[in-house]
C-alpha cells in the first residue's frame, strides 16, 4: 500500500496560468517532504489544466483533480475529500510558500498537541498594489499569534490567514468541513472549530507570501462585504451570549450596525454606552444611550464593544476589566 503522507496540501486552482507554476515552485522547495499536493481545476478555460498535468508528471506528490467550475467551496471539498495526510493544509494558486512553511507548522502542532488547527504571519506583495488598508490587516494578523489572543480578537477579524491554515484532519471532519454559506467559508469554518472548543495557534513568523491584486474574492464576492461579515459575527456571537442581554459600547456607525444585527437576530439590546456628551441621554432604535459610569448596572449582559478603532477598542477593554467584566466571557470586541 502507498505510504500515508503527514500532510495533504489543498490547492484550489482557477484560471490560475500567470502564478500557478510559481505557487507550486514554492511547494516543490520545502524543507518538510513528507506531504502531498491535491490540486482541483475549478473549470479554468486558460492553461491552469495543463500547467498542472505537467507538474503532476514530473512529481508523483502532485495529484490532479477537476471538475466544473463551481466556486471554491467545491473545489476545497473535492480536495479534502481525496486526501490522506493526518493535516490538511491550505494552498492558493497565486501565494508563494516560504521553504519551512510546512516544516513549522507541522512542528508547531506535534509540540502543542491540543492545538487542532494553526497559521503563519504573512507579507502582502507585490508592494506597489498593497493598500493603506491591507498594511494595517497584515500589520493585526501579525501581531495576534497567541491562542488567547487569537480568541478574544476573533470577532474582529478572522486571525488566521486562509491560505495558512494547517489543522488535523480529524478535527476538520468533525466540525463538518467546509460549508457552502452567505459569508466567507475560511472564517466560517474557523468560527466552527471554535465554537467546537477547539484551540489554535501560529507559527509567529512571516512564512506566506500573500499576493494582493484587485480581482481577489474579497474585493469581488458579495459573502465579503461588511455586511456578510457582520451577520456570520453575530450568528456566531450567541454562543457567548446565550440568553444574556447585550450592551453595545459605541454608538457610531460600527456600534449602530451591529445593534442592528444583533436585534435582527432576536439578541437583547438594553444599552449604547458612548463618551461622547451629545449622544448620552438619546435613545438610538428606543435604546437609551448611557455614559461609561454606568456600565456596572449591566453586569449580567454581554458587552460588546464595537468600534473601528483599535485604540478605542484598547481604552475599552481597559475600562471594562477596571469596572470587573472578564474577557471574553463577559465582554469581547468586535469590528
Amino acid at each position: 500500500m502507498p505510504r500515508i503522507p503527514r500532510v495533504s496540501v489543498l490547492l484550489p486552482c482557477y484560471n490560475a496560468q500567470e502564478t500557478l507554476n510559481q505557487s507550486i515552485d514554492s511547494l516543490d522547495a520545502q524543507t518538510f517532504e513528507d506531504f502531498e499536493v491535491i490540486a482541483v481545476d475549478d473549470g479554468s478555460n486558460d492553461q491552469t489544466h495543463d500547467i498542472l498535468k505537467a507538474w503532476a508528471a514530473r512529481t508523483p506528490r502532485i495529484t490532479v483533480q477537476s471538475i466544473p467550475h463551481a466556486g471554491i467551496v467545491p473545489a476545497l471539498s473535492a480536495a479534502a475529500s481525496v486526501s490522506s495526510g493526518e493535516f490538511l493544509a491550505r494552498m492558493d494558486a497565486d501565494d508563494i510558500a516560504l521553504p519551512e512553511r510546512l516544516a513549522r507548522q507541522v512542528e508547531l502542532m506535534d509540540s502543542q498537541t491540543h492545538l487542532a488547527l494553526c497559521g503563519t504571519n504573512v507579507e502582502y506583495f507585490p508592494q506597489e498594489l498593497v493598500r493603506d488598508g491591507a498594511r494595517r490587516y497584515q500589520k493585526w494578523i501579525n501581531g495576534i499569534t497567541r491562542s488567547d489572543q487569537m480568541e478574544n480578537d476573533l470577532f474582529v477579524e478572522c486571525p488566521i490567514p486562509h491560505p495558512t491554515l494547517m489543522m488535523k484532519r480529524a478535527a476538520f471532519e468533525r466540525v463538518g468541513g467546509y460549508v457552502q454559506t452567505d459569508w466567507p467559508e475560511d472564517y466560517d469554518l474557523i468560527l466552527r472549530f471554535w465554537a467546537n472548543g477547539m484551540k489554535m495557534g501560529k507559527v509567529p513568523e512571516v512564512l506566506l507570501r500573500w499576493r494582493e491584486h484587485p480581482d481577489r474574492l474579497s474585493r469581488t464576492d458579495t459573502r465579503y462585504s461588511d455586511g456578510a461579515f457582520r451577520r456570520c459575527k453575530v450568528q456566531y456571537l450567541g454562543k457567548r451570549i446565550g440568553e444574556r442581554s447585550v450592551v453595545v459600547w459605541g454608538a457610531g456607525p460600527v456600534g449602530k450596525a451591529f445593534a442592528r444585527e444583533l436585534l435582527g437576530q432576536s439578541h437583547r439590546v438594553v444599552a449604547f454606552v458612548d463618551l461622547d456628551p451629545r449622544k448620552i441621554g438619546q435613545r438610538i432604535y428606543d435604546i437609551p444611550v448611557i455614559p461609561p459610569s454606568e456600565i456596572k448596572g449591566y453586569r449580567n449582559s454581554y458587552v460588546v464593544a464595537a468600534v473601528g478603532s483599535a485604540t478605542a477598542r484598547s481604552q475599552i477593554r481597559t475600562d471594562l476589566a477596571a469596572a470587573g467584566f472578564r474577557e471574553p466571557e463577559e465582554f469581547c470586541a468586535v469590528a
